[in-house]
């Protein structure tokens, strides 16, 4: 992913270290089951095949050598209760996840907020009003395209294009 819309309380204040955003990822509770069953199935000396089944392992490894320590809550989004995350907060996805916008009440004033700031739609390209908005009612987009010409583009502007160029 590249850009994605994650709902926050209106209060929320995404943490910070000496400054800078902390990256947080997103979804804990499945990546923590992800993990736990992936751990039992190395266990039996199984893994999963990525294609929906599993297949078997013979390596020395253990489970975090292989796939990484457990996941820490401290390193995710927090899960806030149902009916508080009523803001709309853009981040950037590339890496873990560290917000570009303020949390904002709608998708409408968060589009015109990305526009007015000329935030980052991928690198140094920005994006209009009219491809914020619609990335915002999608929930996200990639990082960028490449375009039958070889032209790339942000995420933002290649998921609200028409037409197949």
């Amino acid at each position: 992913m590249g850009r994605e819309i994650r709902m926050v309380p209106e209060t929320w204040i995404h943490p910070k270290k000496n400054g800078r955003y902390v990256p947080l990822f997103d979804g804990y509770k499945k990546t923590l089951s992800d993990w736990i069953k992936g751990k039992e199935l190395w266990g039996e000396g199984l893994r999963d095949n990525f294609k929906g089944g599993v297949t078997k392992h013979d390596s020395d490894m253990t489970y975090e050598e292989w796939d990484g320590e457990k996941p820490q809550p401290e390193d995710y989004m927090p899960e806030f209760p149902k009916g508080m995350a009523t803001y709309y907060q853009m981040y950037e996805t590339c890496s873990e996840g560290t917000p570009i916008s303020p949390p904002m009440k709608t998708p409408e004033e968060l589009a015109r907020w990305l526009t007015d700031n000329e935030a980052s739609a991928f690198g140094d390209m920005t994006a209009t009003y009219e491809n914020w908005l619609c990335t915002i009612k999608k929930g996200g987009a990639p990082s960028m395209y490449i375009l039958k010409d070889n032209t790339l583009i942000s995420g933002v502007e290649a998921i609200c294009k028409k037409g197949d160029d």
